[in-house]
């Protein structure tokens, strides 16, 4: 059809083109708008993707940066690059808004959130590291660490006051570190890793995710849960009034519940940091001074050789550190012996001693030399055996003050440790201290509720430990074997087995004594290191267990209930160049069957080194040397 304007003809081809060609030209027009969308969206997607991609990597090298630093133990190094980290993750939270608007995408929208919430978690993170490293760069040397100090400069007691002054300036630090901590844990909580690939070729994905905000909460946990300890630190450290503090040493050459065989104490006073030995003697005397006798309690009975009294010395029978130290302070009060009042007591064993002796080198007291080198005599640290030697060797002579030498030489340890200059010695040790606390070597008891809920969250007080999951604690103690355990090893093997819709524990405990027997005829002077040990044994596990089988004790085997555990008792004997062992076959309660991932926790016990342990269940395999606590996690 032609149309006439103006005497011209207008001619509409579009009438004579089919309606197939019409569908198909509308076809490729919406097939282009789409394509088009679709590379809109690609390169929309694609350049901010790339520059954050690039930022992630910056973010990677400075926060490495960050860590090598503190790996090298240098503060302002830390502190440097921290201020690169800010920047670069203020770089990266950039790149991540711009890609705000995919966060509405049903498919990769939930991913573009997780990391905005994780990016905000790092920044949370280095802002609690920045006050951290803030708040410690004025105590550098003190802990041993590189960076500007002013505790170099004046007399040990000058430093050590000003020292103590300014901990109690920079408590209020720690509410913002705590701060800053919980909004990260809170950023880190709203991410859901089980969406995430389990691997990506042959790397591990989900379970490294998984574990690792599981390793952050539970940091940040801790430092709350610490707070109260921190904040109570200058009253403990005595700043504003005096502080007593009673100092127990066990010896674990005589391995008991809480660590070792109570042997020595000493009365420590603490005033603006500084120590005064005001007290330092034999357990003995200790003993000795009670206006009152006690029967032996039953367990004493049984399994301890020709002890019918109930001694101070022997009071740690609880695996529980606290409930140990209140029965000892309950007989302390009972029998009318008066130590005055303190405000807390340390025991601590002899590894401790050997760690602060390779620190600080020989030390000579009543004619003998007491050093960390090994001592062929023994095949232990030289310090042990003169210790030993000195203290339990008969002599024909009145020797006053037996075990008091230990004071003496933890006295002299102070002395040395502070008449220096910081840099010397102070940071060696306190790594050492805290190394040697998570050890549990040394455990702490205040009186102050506070002070001792922040002890506790440091795992710092030879605590049983509640736990929803699986739980393993052996316990050992020497009811009467000289000092075997300087010789004895223990292994331990737990094979944990699904059968039925049940879940069963078989636990074997190996004990070997390669060493020879002692001479221990005490009338011709001579030294028993190495006796027959008589073992009683405890196995702590889950409440509402149930025993199965217990073979390889020498007693009758019991099953109760103490500390919110299971225990699981038996007596065995371990000859000198000989060995032991028990096996314990145990079913756990319906409740642990569907726990998913299956956690298992091994409490260590005070006072014990170099026990190995396996574990095994289903595919998952694991050999370790218990040094501290353990938590596995098993898929």
């Amino acid at each position: 059809m032609a149309n006439s304007v103006l005497g011209f003809t207008k001619i509409n081809f579009t009438d004579n083109i089919p309606a197939a060609a019409k569908q198909k030209k509308s076809l490729f027009l919406t097939l282009g708008l789409i394509v088009g969308l679709i590379l809109g969206l690609v390169l929309a997607i694609y350049f901010p993707v790339r520059e954050l991609l690039k930022d992630v990597q910056r973010v990677r090298i400075s926060a490495n940066a960050v860590y090598t630093s503190g790996k090298n133990q240098d503060l302002e190094g830390v502190n440097n690059n921290l201020n690169q980290l800010k920047k670069d993750l203020n770089e990266l939270d950039n790149s991540a808004e711009r890609l705000n608007w995919i966060s509405f995408f049903p498919l990769i929208g939930p991913y573009q959130r997780d990391s905005r919430h994780l990016i905000s978690a790092a920044i949370y993170s280095v802002q609690a590291l920045e006050e951290s490293v803030n708040t410690i760069i004025p105590y550098a040397d003190l802990l041993g660490l590189k960076g500007q100090s002013k505790f170099v400069a004046g007399t040990v007691d000058e430093r050590i006051k000003t020292a103590i002054e300014t901990i109690d300036k920079v408590i209020p630090n720690i509410d913002k570190i705590a701060a800053k901590l919980t909004l990260a844990q809170k950023e880190i909580e709203v991410v859901d890793f089980n969406r995430y690939p389990q691997k990506i070729g042959n790397r591990e994905i989900r379970d490294r995710l998984v574990k690792g905000k599981e390793l952050f909460s539970q940091t940040a946990d801790l430092f709350v849960e610490a707070q109260p300890f921190l904040k109570k630190l200058p009253q403990i450290l005595g700043v504003r009034e005096s502080q007593r503090y009673l100092i127990i040493f066990q010896n674990d050459a005589e391995l008991r519940a809480t660590g070792g065989f109570m042997t020595a104490f000493a009365i420590f006073k603490v005033d603006k940091g500084k120590l005064t030995v005001e007290r330092s003697d034999d357990i003995y005397k200790l003993d000795e001074a009670k206006k009152r006798q006690f029967p032996a309690p039953e367990k004493i009975l049984t399994y301890h050789k020709d002890v019918k009294n109930y001694q101070l010395r022997d009071s740690n029978l609880s695996p529980d550190f606290v409930v140990s130290m209140n029965a000892f302070e309950k007989l302390l009060s009972d029998s009318d012996v008066d130590l005055g009042q303190y405000n807390g007591i340390i025991a601590l064993d002899t590894h401790v001693l050997v760690e602060t002796v390779k620190i600080l080198g020989e030390f000579s007291i009543a004619g003998r030399s007491f050093g960390g080198e090994l001592d062929a005599r023994c095949d232990c640290p030289k310090v042990i055996y003169e210790l030993e030697d000195y203290a339990t060797r008969p002599v024909a002579y009145l020797r006053e003050d037996r075990k008091g030498i230990i004071g003496t030489l933890l006295y002299q340890i102070m002395q040395r440790a502070l008449g220096v200059s910081p840099s010397q010695y102070w940071g060696k040790l306190f790594q050492m201290f805290l190394s040697e606390a998570q050890q549990k070597h040394i455990l702490f008891y205040f009186k102050d509720e506070e002070a001792q809920k922040g002890i506790e969250s440091l795992n710092f007080a030879g605590r049983i430990k509640e736990f929803e999951g699986d739980y393993l604690h052996v316990n050992n103690v020497n009811f009467a074997g000289a000092k075997s355990n300087l010789f004895v090893e223990n292994i331990a093997k737990l094979e944990i087995n699904r059968e039925g819709g049940e879940i069963i524990n078989s636990l074997s405990l190996t004990y070997k004594n390669p060493a020879p027997a002692s001479n221990c005829n005490l009338e011709a002077g001579q030294l028993c290191l190495n006796g027959i040990l008589r073992n009683w044994l405890r196995i702590y596990v889950p409440l509402g267990s149930t025993l199965i089988e217990f073979t390889g004790s020498e007693q009758p085997t019991l099953s109760y209930e103490e500390t919110g555990k299971t225990v699981f008792e038996g007596f065995l004997t371990i000859k000198p160049q000989g060995s032991a062992e028990v096996k314990v076959k145990y079913k756990l309660p319906k409740k642990l069957i569907s726990q998913k991932p299956y956690t298992l926790l091994i409490q260590k016990q005070p006072g014990t080194d170099k026990d190995e342990f396996e574990v095994n269940f289903n595919k998952f395999h694991d050999k370790f040397i218990l040094e501290t606590d353990k938590t596995l996690i098993i898929p």
